[in-house]
């Protein structure tokens, strides 16, 4: 099935390179409903359906046309991607696919999986993307002793996040199971890391020159691990308003002020749902499963950016929200999309 198009930028709004273009919003946005749902989110005390909103914006037609901070934060401020990380990850990857240096349908080529009659050594770049590589991987978050990921984060595998999640077994055959692993994006990233080449060092100025500074990401700030591997599974700090630059960059089809950063169709791969997670999942990007066009990046307790495609939409919430306040921040997501109308024919964005 084909997906829906990618809206292009309107010419009359300038790229956010340098600042955001604002604007107040148009006569056909619910303004009353969405002043509703500002006030709620930043409610004191904040709304138990919800947690704590830290920030939220709203890019719509490519111009800021809603922003608002807690009294801690404001725009300048950087706050903790966690799993957002890995979407900007998966762009790292189509730059490198771009200039031919690599290839989704080859394999990942881990070290520690080349000795003879390894099965893993035929684990595939896309099989990493879209979380179907087989590999064993405990992705929860409240056991210690159980966690794969706290222990990749921050016990035996701190050191080398990469070569952690490489010493872990096959469970299942590639491809035939889809199971959410921050281990496979910290594959990925050292992947990418090794074929950039000069280490940490090689690896941030890579980003900086591809990707980061290109869209103007100038607060962005990547964490690496004692072996020089960008920890791409969760750490990125930056601003909203730099996260909303990454979110317009893919609602753009990975264009940015006239120029191609990412390969045609990569978004699109990006988005389209892998087998085996029930439409919810693409190639580190979530996809939601009401019928809408709308994909996402996501991390720990509460931060989004969402992209909706049909509504020339990029929404970005930062707080702390607990497991058992996600469906109510998804709620108060889906009411806040709601605001904007679908695309018409003859809109700015199907010029």
């Amino acid at each position: 099935m084909a997906l829906p198009p990618l809206p292009p930028q309107d010419p009359a709004i300038a790229w956010p390179t340098g600042s955001w273009p604002e604007r107040e919003p148009g006569p056909d946005v619910d303004t009353q409903r969405l002043a509703a749902v500002l006030e709620r989110s930043f409610a004191r005390p904040e709304p138990p359906e919800v947690g704590v909103t830290h920030a939220l914006l709203v890019i719509h037609r490519g111009a800021l046309v809603a922003e608002r901070y807690d009294a801690e934060n404001g725009p300048e401020t950087t706050l903790p991607s966690w799993s957002m990380a890995k979407s900007v990850l998966f762009a790292l990857v189509g730059v490198l696919v771009r200039d031919g240096c690599l290839r989704v349908d080859a394999t990942a080529g881990v070290p520690a999986w080349q000795r003879p009659g390894d099965p893993r050594a035929a684990i595939t770049v896309d099989q990493l993307l879209r979380m179907s590589s087989g590999l064993q991987f405990d992705e929860e978050y409240t056991d210690p002793e159980t966690s794969s990921t706290i222990q990749m984060l921050f016990g035996a595998g701190k050191a080398d996040v990469a070569a952690f999640a490489a010493s872990f077994p096959l469970l299942h055959e590639p491809d035939t199971v889809w199971s959410y692993s921050s281990g496979t994006s910290n594959l990925l990233s050292e992947l990418v890391g090794r074929t950039v080449g000069g280490g940490e060092a090689g690896m941030h100025a890579f980003m900086r020159r591809e990707l980061l500074d290109r869209i103007g990401m100038r607060s962005a700030r990547p964490l690496f691990d004692a072996a020089g591997t960008w920890i791409g599974s969760s750490f990125l700090f930056a601003t909203a308003r730099d996260f909303a630059r990454f979110g317009l960059l893919c609602l753009r089809d990975g264009c940015w002020q006239g120029e191609r950063l990412l390969p045609p169709g990569w978004i699109d791969y990006g988005r389209t749902p892998t087998p085996g997670s029930q439409g919810e999942y693409g190639a580190h990007f979530w996809l939601a499963t009401d019928g809408t066009d709308t994909f996402s990046a996501n991390g720990y307790r509460g931060q989004y950016t969402v992209i909706v495609p049909e509504r020339d939409l990029v929404i970005v919430r930062l707080g702390t929200s607990m497991p058992e306040q996600k469906r109510g921040t998804l709620l108060m997501l889906s009411e806040l999309v709601r605001c904007f109308p679908t695309l018409g024919p003859g809109s700015a964005a199907n010029a």
